[in-house]
């Protein structure tokens, strides 16, 4: 946080200083093609409450509880809506998701018919954010699914008002993204397998405020919201080297247990600085 609020003071300062300087002749400062680029800091929410749900027999119908050849559940110990770093929940086991640096390449289009701009924008880049939840069996065990973003394109429509050579707009579209998941466990016994779809749709949104300098040169600040949906990252555990009577098989043997998170989206929010060059 302390990032983002630092790149907002500097751009403030910028944009006082840029509009001081500006020449004003241009009657459509914000008409035409541009090329450029963004970078700042990306932010998750808390998702407080996140668990790994279970799916005993692979048969699609998840909320199953996993129970050990006693009757008791396997997962007792609980979750924790982070990655763990010890197979028991103790205190100071469970470490936060990461929020990271990002950075885009973009090119658009605006056209501007008095005060007001409308245009369109693609951007394609990477952030830096990972988001793991973890979930401690009473073996003692943990189990640990993470994912990040590989890389993420966008196209949106983008509209605003122009205050001389100082735009306002909103932005929004859809965006597609690369979700890159893993999977650890301090479980050594049973043989764990990945599977999911891994580029996922989802709506990029924000808005932002841009400032000529000069006839070509322009920069800015810029806040969006992502999500995705991510619901079909799954880990299907089988038997391994562990006994036959072991939680996460079916008393008859040889079946599998699914793995998957119950926070199917994947969300975070980005503050950027911005940069282009319109032609």
């Amino acid at each position: 946080m302390r990032n983002i609020l630092l790149i907002g003071a500097v751009a403030a300062a910028t944009f006082a200083t840029a509009a001081q300087a500006q020449d004003t002749t241009d009657r459509a400062p914000f008409s035409g093609i541009y090329v450029g680029a963004s970078g700042g800091y990306d932010v998750q929410p808390n998702d407080v409450g996140s668990s790994i749900l279970f799916d005993r027999g692979s048969n699609g119908s998840f909320g199953d509880t996993v129970s050990t050849a006693a009757g008791a559940n396997a997962f007792s110990p609980g979750f924790c809506n982070g990655r763990a770093v010890g197979a028991t929940p103790l205190p100071g086991s469970c470490r936060n998701d990461k929020d990271g640096w990002s950075y885009y390449g973009r090119v658009g289009f605006d056209t501007q018919r008095g005060n007001i701009v409308v245009g369109a924008l693609g951007e394609f880049g990477k952030t830096e954010i990972t988001d793991s939840v973890s979930a401690f069996s009473t073996t003692p065990a943990n189990y640990v699914m993470t994912r990040d973003v590989k890389w993420e394109a966008s196209i949106r429509a983008r509209a605003g008002y122009a205050a001389g050579t100082t735009l306002f707009y909103g932005t929004f579209g859809p965006g597609y993204a690369n979700i890159d998941r893993s999977f650890t466990s301090t479980n050594t016994a049973n043989s764990f397998a990945q599977f999911g779809k891994r580029k996922q749709f989802g709506i990029v949104g924000g808005g932002g405020v841009e400032q000529k300098l000069g006839e070509n040169f322009s920069i800015g600040m810029e806040y969006t919201y992502h999500q995705y949906q991510d619901d079909d990252a799954r880990v299907r555990v089988s038997q391994g080297t562990a006994a036959a009577n072991n939680p996460f098989i079916l008393p008859a043997g040889g079946a599998t247990t699914d793995f998957r998170r119950s926070d199917d989206k994947f969300r975070w929010h980005s503050l950027r600085a911005t940069a282009a060059f319109r032609f």
